[in-house]
């Protein structure tokens, strides 16, 4: 490693250094990252929950997450929840499902999980 790098490395924001720590562990695991990830594919993701919301829709509440694995965002949706024990912003999560991607947005639709 150059000077140059080390250098680099040392004026990251924090944010940098999350972003880069997400990216670490989810290639350890072998997950995808959202970045690559294509409409319509079964994907892996490994990421931390950032936003948690609860939108009503028609007399039926979805929680929706926004996931993030420091190369992208995913908002994983589960219908018919207004919310689910363990499911919490900052919350690290293994998630498995099918990926839709419509006008730049990433999701997932009742994906299974595991709260790590």
């Amino acid at each position: 490693m150059s000077w140059l790098d080390r250098m680099r490395g040392l004026l990251r924001s924090n944010d940098e250094l999350a972003s880069a720590d997400r990216q670490k562990r989810a290639a350890a695991q072998g997950c995808d990252t959202i970045d690559a990830c294509t409409d319509r594919g079964r994907v892996v993701l490994r990421g931390t929950i950032d936003v948690l919301t609860v939108r009503p829709r028609q007399d039926t509440p979805w929680l929706e997450a926004e996931l993030s694995d420091g190369t992208g965002r995913v908002t994983l949706i589960w219908m018919g929840r207004h919310e689910i024990p363990g499911i919490e912003a900052g919350r690290e999560l293994l998630v498995r499902g099918r990926i839709s991607v419509a006008d730049g947005a990433r999701r997932v639709y009742n994906p299974h999980y595991e709260l790590l």
